[in-house]
This record gives structure tokens, sequence and C-alpha cells, in this order.
């Protein structure tokens, strides 16, 4: 596995798109102060993971990407990218050539690129497990390391010998191994005290189940009754609505009958009415012949009187 080239954009002092390849002939970068040196190994150090910032000399995020400067307005992203040539399979992966990438915006959004694919910490993390290279890993050593180093300050020397032996990665395993463990046997406490609690809480759900199958059983009998109630309920029904029924012909004939009496009256009330007229008619007749007489009898009466011619002196 050799590394072939770093890519930096908009990383601290890196402006511009600035690609570093480490070809055969390159053994070092040098360059004056000020001039970027360790800002590259801070990128190195930011692309594999490294998650402190005061590890990068930063204070936060947002200073690690391009701030702007009098002549050069202010980057949104910081972007680096580490290439790996892997035609040994010293990688855990498919691809003779591995590109590593991680991004970071200032709108506080951030991403791990695997060859271009989106992928977590953890897949990159796992990438570099058995190779030495990891953030706390002396394979990167700043200059404040290198007096670590000679004063062994917390034991880093010994540190260094076991990581160049290859026996760090087996002390990883063996603390995420007894992680896991210890989170396992939390969880085994969790389930003895969940096995605890379902115990005492069996007794009252087999209670509680009792009382639901005596509650079915009286709600299936309440049912078989209900039904029973209705039929007698509707049978009852039905004789009265029989016995409604006989009465209601009764009084429907009774009152066709007294209709049909009512109609032969009415007929006879209209043939006497037809008779009255009648009748009223010849009594105006007569009557009309009687004035008529009458009239005639006064008049023959006035001609029996004598005129009165006066007197003769």
């Amino acid at each position: 596995m050799r590394l072939k080239s770093l890519e930096i954009k908009g990383f601290k002092s890196f402006a511009d798109k600035t690609i570093v390849n480490f070809d055969d002939n390159i053994t070092g970068i040098v360059g004056p102060n000020g001039c970027g040196k360790s800002n590259i190994v801070d990128s190195i150090r930011w692309v594999i993971g490294e998650q402190k910032i005061s590890k990068l000399r930063s204070e936060n995020l947002d200073s690690l990407v391009f701030n702007g400067s009098k002549t050069r307005s202010a980057s949104g992203l910081a972007e680096v990218s580490l290439t790996f040539e892997n035609t040994k399979n010293l990688l855990p992966i498919e691809f003779n050539t591995v590109r590593i990438t991680r991004k970071f915006y200032k709108s506080g959004e951030s991403e791990y690129r695997l060859n271009d694919v989106q992928c977590r910490l953890k897949d990159i993390q796992n990438l570099f497990l058995d190779t030495g290279i990891s953030t706390d890993s002396y394979a990167i050593i700043e200059l404040g390391m290198v007096d670590d180093l000679i004063k062994d300050k917390e034991n880093s020397r010994r540190k260094m010998l076991e990581q160049a032996a290859g026996i760090s990665i087996y002390k990883t395993r063996k603390k995420e191994a007894k992680q896991k463990l210890d989170a396992t046997e939390l969880d085994l406490n969790r389930i003895e005290d969940l096995l605890f609690e379902i115990n005492n809480q069996l007794k009252s759900l087999e209670s509680q189940a009792k009382k639901a199958e005596k509650y079915h059983e009286i709600k299936k009998d309440y049912r078989e009754i209900s039904i029973e109630l209705s039929k007698a309920a509707l049978e009852g029904f039905n004789l009265t609505f029989k016995d409604l029924t006989e009465k209601q012909e009764i009084e429907t004939n009774n009152a066709l009958k007294l209709e049909a009496e009512i109609a032969t009256e009415e007929a006879a009330i209209e043939q006497e009415k037809l008779v009255f007229v009648e009748k009223e008619l010849a009594l105006q007749s007569m009557q009309y012949a009687f004035n008529e007489l009458e009239q005639k009898v006064r008049t023959k009466e006035g001609e029996k009187i004598l005129p009165f011619n006066g007197f003769n002196i």
C-alpha cells in the first residue's frame, strides 16, 4: 500500500485546489515557516477521521474552512482527499486504487466518501484498521509528538513500539470486545430485570386472562339468551300483528258497510230533495194561478159596483 496523492481544497490556508503527488522521487515536503506544512499534516489527520479539534490546532470546525483574506473571498467548503495504491490488497477492498474524501460545509453538514461513494466514519476506520494508519497512529508524527517521545510522556514510547510491532490493533480489538462484553452484560442484567418484572406481571395477566375468558363465556350466554328473547318477542309481535290485522279487516268491512249505508241514505235524501223541488215548483204554479184568479175576482167585484155620477140640483 502506497500513498499516491493528497488533494486539499478550502482547508485552512489552502484556498485553491492543491494536489500533492507522492511519486517515488518525493521523500518530503519542505518550505519556510508559515507556508502550510503543518496544515498538510492536519489535513491528513482530518481526512482519516480525527474528531478532536485541538489535535488539528483549531477552535471549531468552522475554523477549518478557509476564512478569506484581503484579496480572496471565504470558502464555503473544506475538502480533503487521500488516494492510495492498493495493488498488494493490504486494504480490505477489491479496488487497486482507494480514494477517501472528507467534506465539511459551513452550513454544518459533513460527509465521508470512499471511492466517491458516501460512507460512514466507521467504514473509514475499519478500512485502515490493520494498516497502522489512524488518527492516533505514530505513522503521522507532529512536531510536538517528538518531545513526547523523548520525554516518554504518558508512556508514548511503548505505544509507538506496540504500534510498530502490530500489537496495538489487538489491544484495540480487545478494548472493543471488552466494551461489547460490558454492553452485553448490561443487556443481560436488564433482561434479568425484565424477566423479574414479567414474572410479577404474569400472575396479574393470568388473572386478567381468566376474567377475559369468563367474560367471553358470559357474553356468549348473553348473546344466546338475547337471541331467544328476540325470537320470543318476535313471535309475540307476530301474534299481536295478526290480531291487529284481523281487527283492522273487521273495522274496514264495517267502515265499508257504513259508507254504503250512508251513500244509500244520501241517495234517498237526494231523491226526496227532487220530489220536494217538484212539489215546490207545483206549489209556485198553483200560487201563481191562485194569484191570477184572485185578481180576476177583484176585477169582477169592481165591475159590480155602480159608478157615481154626482148630484143633480
